[in-house]
């Protein structure tokens, strides 16, 4: 009976990269994780995946013969196809980086690529909060908004590899709406990431006139306000706070509520640090999502948080490899023409 196989799915961040070896059934060995230093450039970046890779193999007590696939995930503008970082904001000065191909010729394996958001979400439906489903749609709450879409074992990339922004879902008027980190107006992320949660908190301040203790905590820790405490506080029962929880909710159900009536999946999964709130908070996001949507799909969405937390990028590309790795299997048993 052959081995279980193996693979190798490896997370590329702006500030540290993380990889371990996953197995068939999706489950990870040791993880390792590096520092990326973008700064350093792309040759350097390249070399540091590969190190990266290579330590994961020998974390898990392996050898690079022992993997079936590699998996890359990565943020930033790619163009998935051909294999390429374009010009990743948060790994400048990189700029159209042959990823998949480098990974691909330094240890001779079938190498998947993929964006990190699209990644995570993978991850999800393979062995995550959406393994039992068929389909689903995942935000990811940071310092922006990500998101992925699978349907059917199918990752949603789109024409031009630009499948699944869920930051950039329009809730807001384009020419008054609030300004989000790539120029427009009225984007999702500008309302629901972590750092629009903050800015949004601090303004709700300046016009409140009740009790609050988070008009106490930001006047004496103004530089440590985070989305965070602006939960916590709200779990506590500050008003306050609660009214910026309450708002985000909404807003993030507004983004999902689009993407029900445009591919109608089983799953909305939430992920990211401010599911930390738990409950109260994804209670309140379906609230409004069956409140919002159309009746009949947001009567049967289920909405739920993310499981695998911050391994979900590397179990995510690790599982976009073993696809690969299947499909390419497929197409060998299919019988050539004549």
């Amino acid at each position: 009976m052959p081995a279980p196989l193996k693979f190798v799915g490896l997370d590329v961040g702006g500030t540290t990269m993380k990889a371990a070896v996953v197995d068939d059934a999706g489950k990870p060995s040791a993880s390792v994780v590096m520092d990326t230093h973008p700064e350093r450039g792309q040759e350097a970046g390249l070399e540091t995946m590969c190190e990266t890779i290579r330590r994961a193999v020998a974390a898990a007590k392996l050898k690079m013969a022992d993997i079936a696939a590699v998996g890359v995930a990565t943020p930033g503008l790619m163009d998935i196809a051909a294999g390429l970082i374009l010009d990743p904001p948060n790994l400048k000065p990189w700029k159209n980086v042959p990823v998949r191909d480098h990974i691909a010729q330094a240890f001779g394996k079938p190498t998947a690529f993929e964006n990190d958001a699209n990644a995570a979400a993978y991850g999800e439906f393979w062995v995550g909060a959406g393994q039992e489903a068929t389909s689903l749609v995942m935000f990811t709450l940071g310092t922006g908004v990500g998101g992925g879409i699978i349907l059917g074992d199918t990752i949603v990339e789109g024409e031009h590899s630009h499948g699944g922004e869920l930051g950039h879902l329009r809730i807001d008027l384009p020419d008054r709406g609030r300004l989000c980190g790539c120029g427009a107006r009225g984007c999702l992320e500008a309302y629901a990431s972590a750092s629009a949660v903050t800015a949004r908190a601090r303004e709700e301040l300046a016009a409140w006139r009740g009790p609050t203790k988070l008009k106490a905590y930001y006047t004496a820790n103004d530089d440590e306000l985070t989305a965070k405490v602006v939960f916590d506080l709200a779990l506590a029962g500050d008003e306050c706070a609660t009214k910026v929880m309450d708002d985000t909710a909404y807003f993030l159900a507004l983004g999902a509520c689009a993407t029900i009536a445009a591919v109608d999946p089983e799953m909305i999964v939430i992920g990211g640090g401010m599911t930390a709130a738990g409950e109260p908070f994804r209670a309140k996001i379906e609230e409004y999502i069956r409140r919002f949507g159309l009746p009949h799909p947001v009567k049967k969405v289920k909405v739920v948080f993310a499981k695998l937390g911050s391994d979900a990028g590397f179990i995510g590309a690790a599982g976009c490899a073993r696809r690969l790795l299947r499909q390419q299997e497929r197409r060998e048993e299919i019988p050539v023409p004549g």
